[in-house]
């Protein structure tokens, strides 16, 4: 195993940092929403009462101060190590919304946020330097290079597809809606903010890259798309349970943005077989953490007298079955 290098610390510092900010925040803006919602039109129904709530508001801050934090570790550390990094948030937002939010965290799920810590650790012990970049021109020619314009062709059109099709029929039953919107253009985001903040680090160093159009595009770029992934993210929290969103929004975030680096900057490139295959097993470990939090989420919830555990009948990952009546009593615990 290679000797970590000072940016890949550095990023390391910050993504951790960021995992801490957006995990509360998860939990902060579910209680300004419930609040919102119990005196006006929920976010799920395309309601903005959220908006005087201050509650969400602080949500926001923290997720805000979060994500600058995130920001900054893309700046220094590859996206294959920041960015599995984001399953401590989910750690946090479990033990939060256990509680605050009093959704039962169970000793299954404790073992899952092990297996999260596991997985993180391997793949930050193994993670690959970041190659060096002198200019946000040379990070535009390979945004632009035929391999990643399919890639985002391909995102685009399934985002279009999920928003224009599937949202109107689908959205309120099946939580693969909202979140794949959200993770799908959260892929490009990350690509994109990753070049803004090199850009960022650049100028800072004495070489201003804000006299580039490319960073401006990557600018704009970022702009579109967390509007995009908030609106929906908010419709997603408001509709489904907290301890559902964080798992399949990270597992399927972290996928893609794992293949849009690789695809963009090549990031398995320099390395062996062996390190790639170890920083897999890493990303599938912390998949199972993940899904076996969701999978234990209403456990202690369920749970009838002393040394029994039974599975609620009803725990979908991807849809919320029944009427939407009767539905919207589990989706916001009381």
């Amino acid at each position: 195993m290679d000797q970590m290098s000072p940016d890949n610390i550095n990023g390391l510092i910050l993504a951790v940092s960021s995992s801490i900010f957006i995990g509360s925040s998860f939990i902060i803006k579910k209680k300004g929403l419930k609040k919102a919602g119990a005196s006006g039109v929920r976010a799920g129904e395309g309601g903005h009462g959220y908006l005087s709530e201050p509650w969400w508001w602080a949500g926001m801050i923290t997720m805000i101060v979060g994500e600058v934090a995130n920001f900054a570790a893309y700046a220094f550390a590859p996206a294959i190590l920041v960015t599995p990094l984001g399953a401590l948030s989910i750690i946090f937002s479990a033990v939060l919304a256990h509680f605050i939010l009093k959704e039962k965290l169970h000793i299954f799920g404790v073992l899952g946020c092990v297996l999260c810590v596991v997985g993180s650790v391997t793949i930050v012990l193994h993670a690959p330097h970041e190659q060096e970049i002198e200019s946000v021109k040379q990070v535009w020619k390979l945004a632009i290079e035929p391999s990643f314009l399919v890639y985002a062709a391909v995102i685009l059109f399934a985002v279009l597809v999920l928003i224009f099709y599937c949202e109107p029929r689908y959205g309120k039953t099946h939580l693969i809606v909202y979140v794949g919107i959200c993770s799908l253009m959260g892929s490009l985001t990350v690509m994109s903010v990753k070049a803004v903040a090199i850009a960022i680090k650049l100028t800072f160093s004495g070489m201003n890259q804000f006299k580039y159009f490319h960073a401006w595009i990557f600018i704009l770029v970022v702009a579109i798309c967390c509007l995009l992934q908030i609106n929906y993210l908010n419709k997603a929290l408001d509709t489904f349970n907290t301890a559902v969103i964080s798992p399949v929004y990270y597992v399927m975030f972290t996928t893609f943005t794992i293949i849009a680096s690789m695809i963009m900057f090549k990031d398995w490139a320099s390395q062996s077989g062996l390190k790639i295959a170890t920083e897999l097993c890493g990303f599938v470990t912390i998949l199972s953490g993940t899904f076996l939090l969701h999978k234990t989420k209403d456990m202690g919830n369920s749970a009838s007298g002393r040394g029994s555990v039974t599975l609620p009948s009803n725990t979908p990952v991807f849809t919320n079955s029944g009427s939407g009546r009767s539905s919207s009593s589990e989706k916001i615990p009381s």
